[in-house]
């Protein structure tokens, strides 16, 4: 499924600052959701991040996509995932809101602590905010917004 309802802001098809920019819904399906990614890197790529910036990119956005579908909204086919994107080539600010119940940061384990070392999940949030600059959890667990400046 592709991305379909996008709604794309800026205008033209060449490399300005605000073609990096775009809101979008989906469904919550893996498929929808690596659709979303290819685009978010795409303009990472085309604004001239650097290879570990762009690797950090997209290990936090494919564990932010993965929560909001699987743990967020539970693969419900009813619920959405909105996606907020502007890719600049300074920094690229991502948003992903789910419709699911939420969760208490502070609540979630910390996975490099002994009795959580042999787990073999619970590492999303912890990749999240190693690799990006900036993470806020907002709406109850159920907004986050990540932030990376191109170090080129």
């Amino acid at each position: 499924m592709g991305v379909a309802g996008s709604n794309r802001r800026g205008g033209g098809a060449g490399p300005s600052p605000a073609a990096g920019s775009f809101r979008v819904t989906i469904p919550s399906d893996f498929a929808s959701g690596r659709d979303v990614q290819e685009r978010i890197m795409a303009d990472v790529m085309r604004h001239g991040f650097g290879t570990d910036t762009a690797f950090a990119i997209r290990i936090a956005l494919e564990e932010a996509m993965v929560n909001a579908i699987k743990h967020g909204n539970r693969l419900d086919p009813a619920k959405k995932v909105h996606v907020e994107c502007k890719v600049t080539p300074r920094r690229a600010e991502i948003t992903i809101e789910d419709e699911g119940p939420g969760f208490d940061r502070a609540a979630i384990p910390d996975p490099t602590h002994d009795d959580n070392l042999d787990k073999p999940s619970g590492r999303g949030i912890l990749l999240i905010e190693t690799y990006m600059d900036g993470v806020q959890w907002s709406r109850g667990g159920r907004k986050l917004k990540m932030v990376k400046d191109n170090a080129r």
